[in-house]
């Protein structure tokens, strides 16, 4: 892991947004697409951090730990659904099959928790009983183990809206997905958390929900696509502290996104207004976090590219682009 005075070094750096000289650039929340051609898509994983469906700062090697933390976690699960990525030129960037996104993004959870106003906990501390089509009981405490996880769907919000609820009904109903596909969707969504789940327990952590995206190739496939299990997506816990902290009402020991989540709740922000200025301490404490949790379910030990991002993303993809003599940059 680079020092905190690496990290610190780079902050001024961090790729917040990206230019490379090719056409047809699509910039999301996090990423930022090339179409290569009709089959192949360039996507690079900017550092840009994203929670209440708001652009917050660029955080060091962030983009880095995402997109190589879910290209590993695409081969772990490719056994139970394709997905899109091809190949990984840099270490911000992914070649990844072209596909339709469909338009619902399909959050499984495994415990009651959040703070975000589409979270569980949100609402059901809200008196909500109801929540995305399920019913919930009385009694249910703050980061308290459901039964069994649950598909909690949502619209797809582009950069600065916000995600709906959605229930499962109303993903067939409403048009978002066919029946058939739908079906396909959670079934492959509640497998790929139990895999999830499974592996982070090996490492001493908790995967506690995560965001799952979909989409169809152009021959007709259902492909896992953008992102999964990564701090960005998903909610981390350290296993060990878990059932101490949960009986003592202690917040668990998380390392993703939700430690920015909670600092901005504190100032009684959640989404809605101008973001309060934030110290560079809470983005540098957010880059070790995410470095951490690549560490512990990867096994490896993080290999921090060298910034600034783009120079070094141009060379590297244009040496790959050069193996595959179809596109010129």
């Amino acid at each position: 892991m680079p020092s905190f005075d690496q990290i610190r070094a780079a902050l001024p750096l961090a790729l917040a947004e990206t230019n490379l000289p090719l056409p047809g650039k699509r910039a999301g929340k996090v990423r930022d697409a090339y179409p290569l051609d009709g089959e192949r898509v360039l996507f690079v994983t900017t550092d840009r951090l994203s929670a209440f469906d708001r652009i917050l700062a660029a955080v060091p090697f962030k983009g880095q730990v995402l997109n190589q933390l879910a290209a590993w976690w695409f081969e772990q699960t490719r056994d139970i659904i394709p997905n899109h990525a091809l190949a990984v030129p840099d270490p911000n960037a992914l070649v990844a099959r072209a596909a339709q996104p469909f338009r619902v993004e399909v959050i499984v959870r495994g415990f009651i928790t959040g703070v975000t106003t589409t979270a569980l906990w949100y609402r059901y501390a809200l008196g909500e009983r109801e929540i995305y089509g399920h019913h919930f009981p009385e009694g249910l405490r703050k980061n308290q183990a459901l039964p069994s996880p649950i598909v909690t769907p949502t619209t797809k919000g582009d950069a600065g809206a916000h995600d709906e609820r959605l229930t499962s009904a109303q993903v067939v109903s409403a048009g978002y997905l066919d029946a058939k596909a739908w079906d396909t969707v959670q079934s492959a969504a509640l497998e790929l958390f139990a895999r999830g789940q499974k592996i982070a327990r090996q490492t001493g952590l908790i995967l506690v929900d995560t965001k799952y995206e979909f989409g169809r190739a152009p021959d007709g496939t259902i492909l896992l696509i953008d992102e999964m299990h990564t701090p960005d997506s998903s909610r981390f816990w350290q296993a060990d502290t878990y059932a101490a902290r949960f009986e003592q009402g202690d917040e668990p020991e998380n390392f993703d996104k939700e430690f920015v989540r909670l600092a901005y709740a504190k100032q009684n922000y959640r989404g809605d207004g101008e973001p309060p200025t934030m110290p560079d301490d809470l983005w540098l404490q957010t880059a070790e976090r995410y470095i951490t949790i690549y560490e512990m379910l990867t096994g490896k030990t993080f290999a921090p590219g060298a910034y600034p991002v783009e120079p070094r993303l141009v060379k590297n993809f244009t040496a790959w682009l050069k193996d595959q003599s179809k596109i010129e940059i």
